[in-house]
């Protein structure tokens, strides 16, 4: 999902300097449980980073109020740049830029490649993810981008 590669603390610092702008057809807060359920059509946005999915859930860290982490349900997609995650379930961290993708066989695509597992963890801020095939295997396909010629060679 990134085109470039980044250093993770310079691009983590400046998506949690950032708002979390979400939609969705209706909010639930619930100040005693430190949440906000978001249902309905929910897009949620920061930065280059978008969520969509059936319903979103911000779990609030106790003492400052602020996100410690937002999990998605149903029909979940998180597109960054190049790179998309699907999934029916998925957890972001903020602390360690990552996202958990699970239900549903996720799948992440980046470009042309994709690779499926049962469990897909997705470095939001670093070009790597780590799949575990679970029950099953781990799938991948990579694009060769021609034939004959060395992968990632310019013209």
């Amino acid at each position: 999902m990134v085109a470039g590669v980044f250093a993770a603390g310079d691009s983590a610092t400046k998506r949690n300097d950032q708002p979390i702008k979400i939609k969705s057809n209706e909010l639930l807060t619930d100040n005693a449980a430190g949440t906000a359920t978001f249902s309905g059509n929910v897009v949620a946005r920061q930065d280059d980073l978008t969520i969509y999915s059936d319903r979103l859930v911000v779990y609030y860290a106790d003492k400052d109020k602020e996100v410690d982490r937002v999990e998605a349900f149903g029909n979940v997609r998180i597109v960054q740049e190049n790179r998309r995650g699907e999934a029916e379930h998925a957890v972001y961290e903020r602390r360690g830029a990552k996202i958990t993708l699970d239900g549903g066989k996720p799948k992440v695509f980046q470009g042309e490649d994709t690779v499926t597992g049962e469990v897909i963890t997705y470095f939001v801020d670093e070009q790597r993810s780590v799949v575990v095939g679970g029950k099953g295997r781990v799938e991948a396909t990579i694009n060769t981008k021609g034939k004959g010629q060395n992968v990632g060679a310019k013209p």
